[in-house]
């Protein structure tokens, strides 16, 4: 039986897989990992199953509740939701009136969040050196082949939650970060922003569809090749960091929801950028913001770990 304190810090370690998922840095995966309930995580998630559903149909609902750990998931969704939704707001504004300052933030946090994933490696060997520079080219070259434009349709949108989501099991990519290799971060958050209702509900089966099909892979591939996975995905955040350049010059537009947006920028240095789009560089901005990142990370890192030793701490009876 869960005491208040279990729902309370279950509530805020979801607050903070929610927070990270909706910055392209820090993964909601990440979060899971270090707070001590990843594996709780996905085994909940896997009892999504043929059994939990005759549960439901027949209205065994005490049973159902039990069986996908409903105590543990409500508690954990309620703080993703919350922090979703709060810190897209804040996020879209800023993307309109600070964008180097956002996207050097961002840029930090990537950096400093892929050396905190590849910490988790166990045993460094030939392998696994290979198996991060296997992700770092493969991320650099996706970065490079994203299309200049990707559709708005809902059918896409459906796809873009489906291949987003796996974030949230995949310590180290943020679903943040997929959707802006898809092209499609900006607007998922203006949806989120504005209330579209039809690209959120959309967007959220894609979500539901894409966690319990790719859950059970993801499990087996971590638990069976653990140091090279956590390798490659290391190095896929590295490889990143050529989509998350603050310096950016939009060379494309396309109308969404009435409004003109970027779908095709260049990345230009910085002693370029106010001669190419007439605006300051603001280098000390940038690398203030880039500090701010690291710090953020290690903060989050050292509070989880106060938050999983905490839930370990034996309960009096």
């Amino acid at each position: 039986m869960k005491s208040p304190k279990d729902y309370l810090l279950l509530f805020l370690k979801g607050m903070g897989m929610g927070s990270a998922d909706v910055v392209p840095g820090v993964s909601g995966g990440t979060i899971a990992f270090i707070t001590g309930i990843y594996e709780e995580l996905l085994q909940s998630i896997n009892s999504f199953d043929l059994t939990a559903f005759q549960l439901l149909t027949s209205f065994k609902l005490k049973d159902f509740w039990k069986h996908v750990n409903g105590s543990f998931l409500l508690p954990l969704l309620g703080g993703i939701l919350l922090s979703v939704v709060t810190l897209a707001k804040i996020i879209s504004q800023f993307l309109d009136s600070h964008p180097i300052e956002l996207w050097s933030f961002f840029f930090g946090l990537i950096i400093i969040s892929s050396i905190s994933v590849a910490k988790e490696i166990k045993k460094w060997d030939a392998l696994v050196i290979l198996a991060g520079i296997v992700g770092v080219l493969a991320a650099y070259f996706i970065t490079v082949i994203t299309p200049a434009t990707t559709p708005n349709g809902l059918w896409f949108v459906f796809i873009c939650g489906a291949v987003a989501i796996c974030a949230m099991i995949l310590p180290g990519i943020s679903g943040s970060f997929i959707l802006l290799i898809l092209g499609k971060y900006a607007y998922i958050v203006k949806a989120l922003h504005e209330m579209d209702l039809g690209v959120i509900v959309v967007f959220a089966l894609g979500c539901i569809a894409g966690l319990f099909s790719f859950s059970r892979a993801i499990s087996w591939f971590l638990k069976t090749f653990h140091n090279y996975a956590i390798a490659l995905l290391a190095g896929f955040m590295a490889g990143s960091l050529n989509k998350i350049w603050p310096w950016k010059k939009a060379i494309r537009f396309d109308w969404v929801n009435g409004e003109q947006i970027p779908t095709f920028e260049k990345n230009i240095l910085p002693t370029h950028y106010l001669e190419e789009t007439g605006n300051q560089p603001l280098i000390l901005h940038a690398v203030l913001f880039m500090a701010l990142g690291f710090m953020l990370v290690i903060v989050i890192e050292k509070i989880a770990l106060m938050m999983k030793n905490s839930s370990k701490s034996p309960q009096k009876s």
